[in-house]
């Protein structure tokens, strides 16, 4: 997926708490930006690009969703300002899966819109 195609889908910043498991491995991270497409996940602890993983997230009251996904580029550890993770590209979706994320990212949309001016 080339940066246009991947620019086309809204992303929006915020600060979810997302599971992650790949194999045995489990992690607690934050998920910083989100669109339809993927997200990015904050940690310290960054997979391999081309690592499958399964993520668990969701905005209260709403139901929590669970995606398959691919590391598909990672910002490794740095000294300074730090801004560590890795870009997951969503698999392909089942409708009801791609309904509920639409769903999830319009909410983070609207709150997002409504956020007063810093």
């Amino acid at each position: 997926m080339d940066d246009d195609e991947r620019r086309e889908h809204a992303r929006y910043a915020t600060r979810l708490a997302v599971d992650v498991q790949s194999g045995e491995h489990f992690l607690f991270a934050y998920i910083t930006n989100i669109s339809a497409m993927g997200i990015f996940v904050r940690t310290n602890e960054p997979l391999p690009v081309g690592t499958e993983l399964t993520l668990a997230f969701g905005v209260e009251p709403g139901p929590r969703v669970e995606l398959d996904g691919t590391v598909v580029w990672v910002n490794p550890v740095r000294l300074g300002p730090d801004n560590s993770g890795m870009g997951v590209q969503f698999e392909p979706l089942t409708p009801e899966q791609r309904e509920t994320l639409v769903e999830l990212v319009r909410s983070i949309a609207y709150l997002h819109e409504q956020a007063p001016d810093a």
